[in-house]
């Protein structure tokens, strides 16, 4: 699947959920937005990697035990890894995209994120 095929899935994934937002000012990135918040990130050659990212807020310590369960597909991304971001390599050519995987590490973090009355029509 192509770069700007992943991005476009995972921007109709993001954009699906209540009250979200598109942010292309900072490019190649393009960051998923609730209210003032990012909830995700999709990163081309993120901090000079080389990799395509999709980064996401995961609860407190549980990016740190995503990396240890499966380092090729997790990374401690810079800068934000200590507020609990993780990063989820998209492109890992022996390992297609679990796309109902990344469907819940995005939701999850929209919780995180969004002000509580968004994150409840998640649940109901």
């Amino acid at each position: 699947m192509s770069d700007a095929n992943v991005l476009d899935r995972l921007t109709a994934i993001c954009s699906a959920l209540p009250e979200s937002g598109v942010d292309d000012g900072h490019p190649p990135h393009r960051g998923f937005t609730v209210g003032k918040k990012h909830f995700a990130w999709y990163a081309e050659n993120e901090h000079d990697s080389g990799r395509v990212a999709l980064t996401i807020r995961a609860e407190a310590n549980e990016n740190e035990a995503l990396v240890a369960s499966d380092p090729e597909r997790f990374g401690l991304p810079k800068y934000v890894a200590r507020h609990g971001w993780v990063n989820y390599f998209l492109d890992l050519p022996d390992h297609p995209i679990d796309w109902d995987e990344v469907n819940e590490f995005v939701r999850d973090s929209f919780r995180i994120q969004a002000p509580r009355r968004l994150a409840q029509k998640l649940d109901g």
